[in-house]
């Protein structure tokens, strides 16, 4: 809705006009995000936009607070119009909270633990934020763990290798041997019958 819709006082339009400034900032705000190079840089301009968002939440209740001042001088029309030019500011404003949250989740996805202490536990001076690393840094640390899971590959391959030794004699993977007592050959003729 346009300021020129809906009769307004001089007050109430200097609030629609500063909400409505905000409304165009957030709308280039998000479209400059998807532009910005690196996460930490659009983790920046996201908390710029957030705290757009904080202002023109408090210009809406500014706006609804000068309308209830002024409901008994306007007509029920033009306090219901008001009403709606404030319920659709609500809904924009909705709009962009929610489109905050996707991209604040989608940069929270890109966390990425690169190195693991061993046991389990992730050691924290070793866990990097893929937002922190350039794209050749991020292909260089997977490289380096793909070559390591190669190598682990290769060790357990060296370590049972049948055409290598044979499998009884590698301590751990050759069957137990039998009890003494269970070395007997028996035959059919020793049971006897009950």
């Amino acid at each position: 809705m346009a300021a020129s819709d809906v009769p307004m006082s001089p007050e109430l339009e200097q609030v629609d006009g500063k909400i409505r400034d905000i409304f165009r900032a957030l709308q280039n705000g998000f479209q400059k995000i998807d532009e910005i190079k690196g996460s930490n840089r659009q983790s920046k301009q996201l908390e710029e936009l957030t705290g757009k968002m904080r202002e023109c939440k408090r210009l809406i209740k500014e706006f609804d607070r000068v309308l209830k001042d002024e409901q008994k001088r306007n007509t029920s029309e033009v306090n219901k119009q008001l009403n709606d030019k404030k319920q659709f500011m609500i809904k924009e404003l909705n709009s962009y909270v929610t489109l905050r949250k996707t991209y604040q989740s989608s940069l929270g996805n890109k966390r990425i633990e690169l190195f693991d202490a061993g046991n389990g536990h992730v050691a924290e001076d070793n866990v990097q934020m893929a937002s922190e690393m350039s794209n050749q840094q991020l292909i260089d640390s997977g490289m380096k763990q793909m070559d390591q899971t190669d190598q682990a590959i290769e060790r357990s391959k060296m370590i049972v290798n049948p055409h290598d030794k044979n499998i009884p004699d590698i301590p751990g993977l050759a069957p137990p041997a039998p009890p003494a007592q269970n070395r007997k050959l028996l035959s059919i003729d020793s049971f006897r019958m009950l």
